[in-house]
């Protein structure tokens, strides 16, 4: 009886996954599709568009692009958090159920090296993006 409640838990969490991932991308499609059909209907009708009022429509895209090292940032040190938490948690409950240790350790090591390759990324993009040797765009002087 506990393998089936086992199981069903892991479908379960696969299946919060999988539905997030997708309603986060259909949000995304969305989201674009509605900016460009009010650029079509705006055409169609023969209305000329404010610089400004393109730039609303077309600028979160832009926007969210610009701060990705800062977010890969943001994300890893949580990442990291999670991961030298799990660390102390698996000594703990290998204290009561010594054949837990092992497999919380572990999970607790893939969770810290994702962090790892997070801050990494967000390295890499910060360097990348630097137009010409100069600061990346959008960067500030001050630190995370």
């Amino acid at each position: 009886m506990n393998s089936i409640a086992g199981a069903v838990a892991v479908v379960a969490f696969w299946t919060f996954v999988a539905v997030s991932a997708v309603t986060s991308i259909r949000y995304d499609y969305r989201k674009r599709q509605l900016a460009i059909d009010a650029l079509k209907c705006a055409i169609e009708h023969g209305q000329t568009m404010d610089a400004q009022v393109l730039e609303k429509l077309l600028s979160p895209e832009k926007a969210r692009t610009e701060d990705y090292p800062r977010q890969l940032t943001v994300a890893g040190i949580i990442t990291a958090s999670v991961g030298i938490g799990l660390m102390p948690l698996s000594l703990l409950v290998g204290q009561i159920e010594p054949k837990a240790f092992y497999p919380i350790l572990g999970s607790g090591i893939v969770v810290f090296c994702t962090s790892v390759g997070l801050l990494i990324a967000a390295r890499y993009l910060r360097h990348t993006a630097a137009p010409h040797g100069g600061a990346p765009a959008g960067s500030t002087d001050r630190p995370l």
